[in-house]
């Protein structure tokens, strides 16, 4: 998987100028609002033991608009996840067209799609149901057909030549055709669309037109309405949990874009840099830290890479082991509080979001361990050059890093302290975060890189609100289908031992984290294997640790290990390159993966 760059700023028309800075004021605007909403009612609720009436309903709702407003952001400056490499890697012949059929179908389907939530936004005009007693739903609901028909438009005008500008403008009356004229129950069309997505796939085409592509087709085949697509979108986006994720994002790009993760290196360096393969030991903190905010997007790969890569590499580690190293602990945090993985998963698997981070501890602090204990293996066979312990200067760091440090205690404090919620927790998180990087350390800079920051923020979560909207209604139609109950009957009549079940487990969730990113993966995957592992005894939560960590492995396996690809682009080295330097760490994170699924009570213990 991949996302391309953006658009230069300066190469644009004033007018076009003007409509993007609308567009990212609006976008951040909400993204803040999100933010400051509920730390001002925690202020309320203590100094005058009184709050907002209806917040959480408002800042569930501006999720839905931060995540949708964010996709237009994401198609306007390519940043929609891809499976591959796209047209980049294709023979010159296709590359000629491909950007005309890449741009069709992706018109079509996000037309498609638009279409779909405007039939659910009518069908709620006159629903009773109101936001704070006085916000229809539908106000809420609008920006889904809206921010779809935008996409489709910004796909249809992506290509350079007007020739194939006219191609992917035809997506519209092509979409238009296949839902209202051809008749449901044909599997022609349905071969016929699934071969001509896989094509698209292939080339490019953002993963949510390929998974809604998909739904739609499916559903259109089974007479069913598109609108359950936005039914399901609106359902999971609006739920109790899902808008901590964005805030915990904005918390990860704030220290990612200021000064946290130096003076993290330093703090880590002083204390650790001491021991055999402390600078590994380090790196591999860092990374964790930073990841569990990010969701082990390859947002950490990017941010610290370009610092982390050269002092490896002054301190004796060799190239290959060094991008090794940075690869795989791009994704090293993703059991730990508060990984936006863990928390999507307990709110599709309906499991208890703190106890899924309470079963993360030891499986958690077995990959740290395993990762490090490689990086002090290449020690004894190319030295480094260590760090004498300092007091003075290991003492110095701890008091600047103080404010970053306080971080992980304010976040634990008040999730498993029952100090606040989820939400509340994100959101004093962000606001920390934008306080500590703009006020007190003042490296970012509040009209200069603050509206740039939430810009690269909103963008990553448009790709995967996107995703996680359209893979949602695909798993709804595979319910609705039973494959879940045939695939377990299917189960139990030809496996008979729990171990066996846990082996075919693991090789079908490592064929997935090597197809499907997490996010679409968790969506879609998980509704179907929690009732088969429920036939054999599988607790819930070790499934999830099971799961999780199979996802991890999938960030750095081909063809989407998106930290394969963020490493290959951050460190200039080819992408098979970037495999191999990698293998050993995903062997080591292999065995923890195994240990944990034949050992439960590494998982189950903390709970």
């Amino acid at each position: 998987m991949t996302s391309r760059g953006m658009v230069r700023p300066d190469r644009l028309s004033p007018v076009t100028h003007f409509c993007r800075w609308g567009e990212n004021s609006l976008a951040g605007l909400a993204l803040i609002l999100m933010a400051v909403l509920p730390v001002v009612e925690i202020l309320l609720r203590l100094l005058a033991n009184t709050g907002i009436p209806a917040s959480a309903s408002y800042v569930q709702s501006l999720s839905l608009w931060v995540g949708f407003i964010g996709a237009m952001l994401a198609a306007r400056d390519d940043g929609h996840l891809t499976f591959l490499l796209g047209r980049e890697v294709a023979p010159r012949v296709i590359r000629t067209y491909s950007a005309a059929f890449t741009a069709l179908i992706s018109t079509a389907v996000a037309a498609s799609l638009s279409w779909a939530s405007f039939e659910f936004v009518r069908a709620d005009l006159s629903s009773p149901i109101v936001i704070g007693d006085w916000l229809p739903t539908w106000v809420a609901e609008v920006i889904l057909p809206f921010s779809f028909a935008v996409m489709a438009v910004r796909f249809a005008m992506k290509p350079e030549m007007i020739r194939d500008r006219f191609v992917a403008l035809l997506g519209v009356p092509a979409a238009a055709g296949i839902g209202w004229l051809l008749p449901a129950g044909a599997p022609e069309v349905l071969w016929a669309g699934l071969f001509a997505l896989l094509l698209a796939a292939i080339l490019g085409t953002p993963i949510f037109i390929v998974l809604g592509g998909v739904t739609l087709l499916l559903l259109r085949m089974e007479g069913t309405t598109a609108a359950a697509i936005p039914v399901e979108t609106y359902r999971l986006v609006v739920s109790p949990s899902i808008p901590a994720i964005p805030l915990f994002t904005l918390a990860g790009y704030v220290l990612a874009e200021g000064g946290a993760s130096r003076r993290l290196v330093r703090l880590f360096r002083a204390w650790f840099g001491w021991l055999p393969g402390g600078l590994a030991v380090v790196v591999t903190l860092l990374c964790a830290f930073l990841t569990t905010f990010t969701g082990a997007s390859g947002v950490t790969i990017l941010a610290v890479g370009g610092l982390l890569l050269p002092v490896l590499l002054d301190n004796g580690y060799r190239k290959g082991f060094a991008i090794g190293l940075l690869t795989s602990t791009g994704s090293i945090g993703l059991l730990f509080p508060p990984s936006l993985a863990v928390i999507l998963y307990g709110v599709v698997a309906h499991v208890s979001i703190l106890d899924l981070f309470k079963a993360g501890v030891l499986p958690g602090l077995l990959l740290v361990t395993v990762v490090s204990a490689l990086g002090i293996r290449e020690v004894w066979r190319n030295p480094e050059s260590r760090t004498p312990f300092a007091m003075r200067e290991a003492l110095t760091v701890l008091w600047e890093a103080k404010w970053e440090l306080m971080i992980p205690l304010l976040v634990l404090g008040s999730v498993f302290g029952g100090y606040g919620t989820l939400i509340e927790t994100a959101a004093m998180t962000a606001v920390y975060t934008l306080v500590v990087e703009v006020l007190i350390h003042r490296e970012l800079d509040l009209r200069k890189d603050v509206p740039a920051v939430l810009v690269k923020c909103l963008t990553l979560l448009g790709g995967v609100f996107a995703i996680l909207g359209v893979a949602l209604g695909l798993a709804n139609y595979l319910v609705d289908a039973e494959v879940p109950m045939k695939a377990a009957d299917w189960f139990q009549r030809h496996i008979e031992s729990k171990l066996v079940f846990l082996m075919a487990l693991n090789l079908f969730l490592i064929i997935v984290g090597c197809l499907l990113d997490i996010f679409s993966a968790i969506t879609i995957v998980v509704p179907l294997i929690q009732p088969i592992s429920q036939v054999f005894g599988v607790e819930p939560l070790h499934l999830a640790m099971i799961f999780l960590l199979n996802m991890q492995l999938g960030y750095v396996t081909p063809p989407v290990g998106l930290d394969l690809f963020f490493a290959s682009y951050r460190f200039g080295v080819p992408l098979g390159e970037v495999f191999r330097h990698t293998i050993p760490f995903f062997l080591a994170m292999l065995i923890v993966l195994l240990l944990v699924t034949y050992v439960p009570w590494l998982a189950l213990a903390p709970v």
